[in-house]
């Protein structure tokens, strides 16, 4: 290992670096992901680096006292098998401890994660297409206002921890990006964002009270990628979700596995039409 070589946070233009260098192995994230990534935690993002030279990536975002989530673990290919990988991974777990720290695993590296102490909890396919027609819905969805306070209430009560900063930026309508909500009495049933990727678009996350609700909500949502491609994590678990996306018109293009490492949270997957996204949980 290089003696210049250090781990530290993340400077002002390197979570855009990683962001492409996640581009580049074929992660496919959002255009503009690093805005509400960065929000979501300001001090969970690390770089290895070799002088002044970012050579590997790692964010463990931190979501209050009990609950962080691993990704954008990555060391760039001219620089992979010097023991950067590890010293990098060492730093971001040090900087969660005492937490439960999940991640979204593909197969092959499960097998380490395993020996890093993580277990797993479900699998997650990605479902991706050409979008048909939303099934018809008794529900209605509307445009996310510049008022998130209502959908990270409802949010936390379905993702493992709150994390009101990272909906306020990720729900915000902009060019490639839209958040629609479903309310029923003026309680919030569902809510979901589309977002323009690399390659076509992504729905995430898409949380719902019901099936007619995810439906409602991907009619809205599927508006925004005017026929590109669009891709949906969806849990295994969650025969309505599956059965919504196939509904829809797309196919299983990729599996991973929600891990943890720590005391696994309880997540009511009924609700988890689709993950809000593999790097941040």
């Amino acid at each position: 290992m290089n003696s210049e070589f250090t781990v530290r946070p993340m400077r002002p233009g390197e979570l855009e670096l990683v962001l492409e260098w996640a581009r580049q192995e074929g992660w496919n994230p959002g255009l503009d992901d690093s805005l509400a990534f960065h929000d979501a935690d300001p001090s969970g993002f690390f770089v290895g680096a070799i002088g002044e030279v970012p050579v590997g990536s790692i964010s463990v975002v931190k979501y209050g006292d009990s609950f962080a989530f691993l990704g954008l673990y990555i060391v760039h290919p001219d620089f992979r098998g010097k023991g950067y990988g590890k010293a990098i991974w060492n730093a971001g777990m040090a900087s969660a401890e005492g937490r439960t720290i999940g991640l979204d695993g593909v197969e092959a590296q499960q097998p380490s994660y395993r020996k890093a102490g993580f277990e797993p909890a479900y699998k997650t396919i990605r479902f991706g297409g050409i979008a048909k027609p939303a099934p018809q819905s008794p529900q209605l969805a509307q445009a996310v206002s510049d008022k998130t306070d209502g959908i990270a209430r409802y949010d936390s009560s379905i993702f493992p921890a709150s994390r009101p900063e990272f909906i306020s930026a990720w729900c915000t309508s902009r060019k490639g990006r839209k958040s629609a909500v479903v309310r029923k009495s003026g309680k919030i049933r569902g809510y979901g964002t589309i977002r323009r990727c690399y390659e076509g678009y992504k729905i995430g996350p898409l949380f719902a009270a019901d099936a007619d609700t995810a439906a409602a909500l991907v009619a809205q949502l599927v508006t925004e990628a005017n026929g590109a491609r669009i891709f949906i994590d969806v849990p295994a678990d969650n025969a309505e979700a599956i059965a919504l996306a196939e509904a829809i018109g797309l196919e299983p293009v990729l599996e991973t596995m929600r891990m943890y490492r720590g005391q696994a949270p309880v997540i009511p997957l009924k609700n988890v039409y689709g993950v809000t996204t593999l790097e941040l949980g």
